[in-house]
């Protein structure tokens, strides 16, 4: 089965400006940067003939990609797009305590120890996990053959390492930014 799959990160929130830690328990509203980065991607992409559109259950993602919704395509919540749960450290601002528990954290994902997680949060390998899930869904609708994810930075990090076969080791190699394709 062909599918054409489109994937962007969320805009901006005012958490993300103020570089405080947002995961899948904080569910925060678009600000104006994010609102105008949601219009410019919806007229670039809006002739794009999407079957369906998926985001995660977190407002900033159907926020995101609420114009094409009120056109009237089909539009559907998985929380397994959601985004990691980063546990103590959501709500948190960027610390140098904060930058160095993140440093370690990556540091093991990379060394392979992917069920290392912050107290109260997810893994990696929990968030693998979920996304497969969610990539069950997508695969079994063989009449979506061109789709639109909404979803998270490091969500997306490892749902791009499920689609291409790669070990999440290498997710780094995947930047982001908010509303880019």
């Amino acid at each position: 089965m062909v599918k054409e799959i489109y994937i962007i990160r969320h805009g901006e929130t005012e958490l993300n400006r103020q570089g405080i830690v947002q995961g899948r328990g904080i569910n925060s509203d678009l600000n104006d940067l994010g609102r105008a980065q949601a219009e410019a991607f919806y007229q670039t992409y809006k002739n794009v003939p999407f079957d369906k559109i998926y985001t995660s259950d977190l407002k900033r993602t159907w926020q995101t990609v609420q114009k094409f919704i009120d056109s009237g395509l089909p539009w559907e919540k998985l929380s397994g797009l959601d985004e990691l749960a980063w546990g103590v450290w959501e709500g948190k601002p960027n610390t140098e305590d904060a930058r160095d528990a993140f440093r370690e954290m990556l540091q093991s994902w990379q060394d392979g120890n992917y069920t290392a997680h912050f107290e109260g949060g997810e893994s990696v390998q929990d968030v693998y996990e979920r996304l497969k899930q969610a990539m069950e869904v997508l695969m079994s609708r063989p009449e979506e053959k061109t789709v639109l994810l909404c979803m998270h930075g490091r969500a997306m990090r490892v749902f791009l390492c499920l689609l291409l076969g790669k070990p999440l080791s290498e997710m780094t190699e995947f930047p982001h930014q908010n509303t880019v394709l």
